[in-house]
């Protein structure tokens, strides 16, 4: 009589043994908001860096670490990093499209955004923010320290906006530089806690 193989109608489990996208994500996005926020600060004008930043790396590199961790089956990485690299697209489009048609029939299909609409657009992606906000406290603290200031960040540039205040642009400015280098290190100190092989930058693990 022929025997059963023992794993034959059993669940097999498959580890995943690919790399963690996350500190990819977070360095696009965290590199490219200080880049942004230097020039919200007064540091430069607004130029190609800024533009190509935020289209290629914080735009579509961010997007591509959000694809990467819908496969390490993170939903909330997945979705932050997808969102944030579209963020940054719509907002080189934002700036771009108007000057790209201009003079051309096109042009009354792509109008510059006014500061209201461009207030409103804030608003609705600090909320979005917040709610991720929430969704840190099962994680890190240095995950809260990023998606707090982020937070902060949107409700002073929606400010900005509707107000037209550039004192809260600048101050918005500083608060953004701190946020994107809060992010770069929560990237930074995952690769160098995993290539150490223990803590040497900590992030504040949440027990659950």
């Amino acid at each position: 009589m022929s025997s059963i193989p023992p794993s034959v109608g059993q669940a097999l489990a498959i580890r995943d043994t690919t790399a963690n996208p996350a500190p990819l994500g977070l360095c696009c996005f965290g590199m490219t908001t200080v880049l942004l926020n230097l020039h919200n600060a007064g540091f430069f004008d607004l130029n190609a860096s800024i533009l190509a930043m935020g289209l290629f790396y914080g735009g579509a590199t961010q997007m591509i670490a959000g694809v990467m961790e819908w496969k390490k089956n993170n939903t909330f990485a997945t979705l932050a990093f997808t969102s944030y690299g579209a963020f940054w697209i719509v907002v080189v489009g934002l700036l771009v499209l108007p000057k790209l048609v201009a003079g051309t029939p096109a042009a009354a299909a792509f109008p510059p955004a006014s500061a209201v609409t461009v207030g409103w657009f804030m608003t609705l992606w600090g909320g979005f923010s917040a709610v991720l906000f929430i969704g840190t406290f099962r994680l890190n603290v240095a995950l809260q320290v990023v998606f707090g200031s982020l937070v902060i960040l949107f409700a002073l540039l929606a400010a900005h906006y509707f107000l037209e205040s550039p004192e809260l642009g600048t101050i918005a400015g500083y608060e953004g530089i701190f946020c994107g280098l809060s992010a770069i290190y929560t990237g930074l100190a995952q690769v160098i806690n995993e290539v150490y092989k223990r803590v040497i930058l900590p992030i504040g693990p949440v027990a659950v």
